[in-house]
C-alpha cells in the first residue's frame, strides 16, 4: 500500500535538548513524515540545530495568540498531508513503529483518528504510573457511538500528547476549535464519533510521557477540563464523567494496598481532592467571580480575551 502524506505538528514553548531528541527519533521512524512542523510560542529561546533544520517548518506565534484549538487548527490548515500527527513537545517515541502503527490504527474502517499509549518516564511517580496503566491499557481497541453507554466519557478520550487524524475527515468536520481553554482532543474526537466515525486507541503506537503534577496543578488542570466541557453542553452534558474518576480512585488504592504502599493513600485522597475541586468549581466557573477564575485557572491569557 502507498504511503501517505505525513506531517507531524507540534506545538513548543521554551524547547530544548528534549525536543531536539525528538525530532532525532521521528526521522529514524520506520514510516518518518514527509515534514515537521512546530509551532513556537516566542520565549527568547529556540535551539539553533532546530532553526536551521530544512526538514522543520518554523511558525513564530506570540504568547498572548496561543491556543490549543487553535494553534493546532492554524497548523493542520497550513498542511497538505494526508495524515496529520500533532504532538507535545515532552512527548518521545519509544521505538521507531510509532508513526508506522498509528498509520495502521487509521487504516481500519471509518476510524477517523488514532492515538497513542502513553508510557510512564523513568522518573514518574507511584501513583501516576499506575494512572498511566489505567487510562492506557496493553490492548488496542476501537470505540464508536454504541460504546456511550457502557464507556461513558472515555468514549470522548482521546490525547493530542500524541494522536493521528485523516485530514479529510478533519475537514470535513471542522477541525480543531479555534478557542479551547483544554481538551481540544476530545472535543474533536467527540464530533468524529457523534458524526458515525470511530476513534482508535492504538497500544502499540508508544510514546513516553509523564508527569508528577502536585496538588495545586492537579486543581488547576481540572478546573480547565471542567470549563471546556461546560462550555461545550452540546457535547458533555448528560455524559457520565465523574463515574470514571471514581474508578480510578478505587483500583489506584486497591493497587497500594497490594504493593504495600498504604501510606501512599494519603496522597492519592489528597490529589483527588485537588482534582474533584478544580473541576466542581470549573463546572460552575460561569457563577465565579474574575478573580476567582484567574486564581482557578492554569490559563490566564485564555481569560484575558474573554
Amino acid at each position: 500500500m502507498e504511503k501517505p502524506v505525513i506531517e507531524v505538528i507540534i506545538p513548543t514553548y521554551r524547547p530544548d535538548s528534549q525536543v531536539i531528541e525528538l525530532v532525532r527519533r521521528l526521522k529514524k521512524q520506520t514510516v518518518p513524515p514527509d515534514r515537521i512542523h512546530m509551532i513556537d510560542t516566542r520565549s527568547g529561546s529556540f535551539p539553533e540545530e532546530l532553526e536551521e533544520d530544512p526538514g522543520i517548518k518554523l511558525t513564530r506565534i506570540e504568547p498572548e495568540h496561543f491556543d490549543h484549538g487553535g494553534t493546532r487548527a492554524m497548523g493542520a490548515d497550513a498542511s497538505s498531508a494526508e495524515i496529520l500527527i500533532f504532538m507535545t513537545q515532552d512527548a518521545m517515541p519509544a521505538n521507531p513503529n510509532l508513526i508506522e502503527n498509528l498509520v495502521k490504527a487509521l487504516r481500519q474502517e471509518k476510524v477517523g483518528a488514532a492515538y497513542a499509549r502513553q508510557l510512564p518516564a523513568k522518573d514518574c511517580r507511584v501513583i501516576e504510573r499506575y494512572t498511566r496503566s489505567f487510562n492506557y491499557p496493553k490492548e488496542s481497541f476501537v470505540k464508536s457511538w454504541d460504546d456511550l453507554p457502557k464507556m461513558g466519557i472515555k468514549t470522548y478520550f482521546c490525547s493530542n500528547v500524541c494522536a493521528a487524524y485523516r485530514k479529510d475527515i478533519y475537514d470535513s468536520l471542522g477541525g480543531f476549535e479555534e478557542r479551547t481553554i483544554f481538551n481540544e482532543d476530545m472535543i474533536l474526537a467527540a464530533k468524529i464519533i457523534q458524526s458515525g466515525y470511530r476513534v482508535a486507541y492504538a497500544a502499540d503506537a508508544e510514546v513516553i510521557h509523564s508527569h508528577n503534577y502536585s496538588v495545586r496543578q492537579q486543581f488547576h488542570r481540572n478546573f480547565d477540563l471542567a470549563v471546556s466541557q461546560a462550555e461545550h453542553p452540546e457535547i458533555f452534558e448528560g455524559i457520565r464523567s465523574e463515574d470514571e474518576g471514581i474508578k480510578l480512585v478505587k483500583k489506584t488504592a486497591k493497587h497500594l494496598l497490594d504493593i504495600r504502599k498504604p501510606w501512599l493513600i494519603v496522597t492519592l485522597v489528597m490529589q483527588s481532592a485537588g482534582k474533584y475541586l478544580g473541576y466542581r468549581l470549573g463546572k460552575r466557573y460561569q457563577k465565579l467571580p474574575g478573580w476567582v477564575i484567574r486564581k482557578c485557572t492554569m490559563s490566564p491569557l485564555y481569560w484575558e480575551s474573554d
